[in-house]
């Protein structure tokens, strides 16, 4: 049996218990990052330093002051001297967690892989709507039968661990400074250089 003895006659205890163990799972991966990242010191010097580079850098953009035409230009190379620095300080942070995303990762896959053996075939909630083409197949992944609206484990895990674990880390101050905001490892292209 997939859930507790004592959940076992409730409606929802399938659906509850992969919630929960979400919950469990992003609170676990937090604990990771925060060992191996946020209490450090290079990460906390990384982090003042794009909050510095990017109010450096609002303040410069919105300081218009429409004198000579050098003025112009030297306003513009700094400009562009702090967007670098801005861009190589989130590029370092984005290496840095790196390191302990690939443990997080790990205990996802572990404990995706309990809940796939706990939850195989087996209809965990019910979707309010009929999802469409390849929402389709990831809701109703691994489960018999052709009502649309069964929803399996690996969508509601899939969508509880989006929401939980970025909503946890706005609440314990983990996200991303927001100069870094966009950076990662795979960061827009500059329209100047194009």
């Amino acid at each position: 049996m997939a859930t507790p003895q004592f959940l076992s006659s409730f409606k929802y205890a399938d659906s509850l218990t992969v919630v929960a163990i979400s919950v469990c799972t992003a609170i676990v991966c937090e604990a990771i990052s925060w060992l191996l990242i946020y209490r450090t010191n290079s990460y906390k010097s990384l982090k003042s330093s794009i909050d510095k580079a990017a109010k450096k850098l609002e303040t410069m953009k919105t300081d218009q002051n429409p004198n000579k035409l050098s003025t112009k230009k030297s306003k513009t190379k700094k400009i562009d001297r702090v967007e670098s620095s801005l861009k190589e300080s989130s590029r370092d942070l984005s290496l840095f967690k790196f390191k302990s995303g690939a443990v997080v990762a790990l205990v996802l896959i572990v404990v995706f892989g309990f809940l796939n053996s706990l939850f195989e075939g087996k209809v965990v909630a019910k979707l309010p709507f009929k999802p469409i083409g390849i929402l389709m197949k990831m809701s109703h992944r691994g489960l018999q039968g052709d009502d649309s609206t069964d929803c399996s484990m690996v969508f509601l895990y899939f969508l509880c661990s989006i929401s939980i674990r970025t909503n946890l880390q706005k609440f314990l101050g983990f996200s991303p400074p927001r100069g870094a905001a966009g950076a990662g490892l795979f960061p827009m292209p500059d329209p100047k250089t194009s």
